[in-house]
C-alpha cells in the first residue's frame, strides 16, 4: 500500500491541435485512503479528469499517478472505475453481466457484495441491460466496480440518476466499502449538501482549473463567515474577501480568515461545505488565486502532521 493514492502535477487535456482546454495545470495530492468530492461546474473538467486518470485519455501536459506510480498493469487491477457512460453490454442480462466480471477478475471478485447490492434494487438477473433504467444501469455499474475490490475507486456523479432514497442506500454501501477495506474514493458530485459529512478531502475544479483543494476540516477552518452591519464591509481586507453580499443593512461575507480575528462589529460562523464551494464558485476568477493561501495553509498542516 502507498501513502499516496492520487497524485497530479500540471497535468492538462487539450482537445484538438487548436482547440480548447478541457483541464490546464492541474496540481493536487490524495492519500491513501481519503475520500475526495470532486465537485465544480458542468465544463469544469470533472470528467476530464477522472478519464485521465483511469486511462481512457492521454494528458496533452503533465502527469496523474496512482498508487504510487506501478507498472499500468498493476494499477488498472487494483483501479476502479465507473463513468457516467455506464458502459454495458446491452444483450447481457443482469446475471450475465455479474458472471463476466467474475470470469474476468479471478481471485479478487466478492460475488456476495455485488449481490447484495443488486438486491437493493429488485433487479431481476434474467433482465437485459437493454431493459434497464439509468439509475438501474448505475447499480450494475457500481456492483461491477466494487465487487473487484478496488483499492482506488473512481466514480463520475454516481448519484445523478437514483432517488433520494436509492442515493443513501448506495452512499452507505460506498462508505462501508472504504470503512472496511481502506478504498480511496473519488467521486464526482453535483449535489454538494449530500457530500458533506460524507468526504474528508475536497477539488474544487472551475474552467478547467483547480481553484480549491485540501483537506476539507482545514479548508472550513480556513474560512469564516462574517455577518454584521453594512457599514463594516470597509473594514474587511478585501484580498480575503471571497464573496460578500448586502441585504438591507446586513453585510453577510464569506472570507479567509486563517485563525485571524474579524475585525469588530462582525460576527463569525464557519462556513458548511456547501457555502464554502458556492462562494468560491461564485467568486469572481481575478480573486481565485488567492484561494492559494487557504489551500498553501492546509498543505503545511498536513504536513506537519
Amino acid at each position: 500500500m502507498t501513502d499516496t493514492a492520487m497524485e497530479a502535477a500540471g497535468l492538462g487535456k487539450r482537445f484538438g491541435r487548436s482547440g480548447p482546454w478541457g483541464l490546464r495545470d492541474c496540481t493536487f495530492e490524495l492519500p491513501a485512503g481519503s475520500v475526495c468530492a470532486l465537485v465544480g461546474p458542468n465544463g469544469a473538467g470533472k470528467s476530464t479528469l477522472l478519464d485521465l486518470a483511469a486511462g481512457l485519455d492521454v494528458p496533452t501536459e503533465g502527469t496523474v499517478t496512482l498508487l504510487g506510480g506501478e507498472r499500468p498493469a498493476a494499477v488498472r487491477a487494483r483501479t476502479g472505475f465507473v463513468g457516467q457512460g455506464r458502459p454495458l453490454h446491452q444483450q447481457l442480462t443482469v446475471g450475465e453481466t455479474l458472471r463476466t466480471g467474475a470470469d474476468l477478475n479471478p481471485g479478487c471478485w466478492d460475488g456476495p457484495l455485488a449481490e447484495r447490492i443488486l438486491a437493493g434494487g429488485d433487479l431481476d438477473p434474467k433482465i437485459r441491460v437493454r431493459a434497464l433504467s439509468e439509475g438501474q444501469r448505475t447499480r450494475v455499474a457500481l456492483a461491477l466496480a466494487l465487487a473487484r475490490r478496488p483499492e482506488l475507486l473512481l466514480v463520475d456523479e454516481p448519484m445523478a440518476e437514483l432517488d433520494a432514497l436509492a442515493r443513501h442506500e448506495l452512499m452507505g454501501t460506498l462508505m462501508a466499502q472504504v470503512a472496511e477495506h481502506g478504498t480511496t474514493l473519488v467521486m464526482s458530485s453535483h449535489v454538494v449538501a449530500e457530500l458533506e459529512g460524507v468526504c474528508d478531502h475536497l477539488v474544487l475544479l472551475r474552467d478547467g482549473r483547480v481553484r480549491l483543494y485540501g483537506e476539507i476540516d482545514g479548508l472550513l477552518d480556513a474560512h469564516s463567515v462574517a455577518t454584521g452591519p453594512a457599514e463594516a464591509a470597509g473594514r474587511l481586507e478585501q484580498e480575503n474577501v471571497v464573496e460578500s453580499r448586502t441585504t438591507g443593512r446586513m453585510l453577510t461575507a464569506l472570507v479567509r480568515t486563517d485563525d485571524r480575528p474579524l475585525p469588530e462589529g462582525l460576527e463569525a460562523d464557519r462556513p458548511s461545505l456547501e457555502e464554502l464551494v458556492l462562494a468560491h464558485l461564485r467568486a469572481p476568477l481575478a480573486a481565485d488565486p488567492a484561494t492559494d493561501a487557504a489551500t498553501d495553509a492546509v498543505r503545511s498542516g498536513e504536513a506537519a502532521a
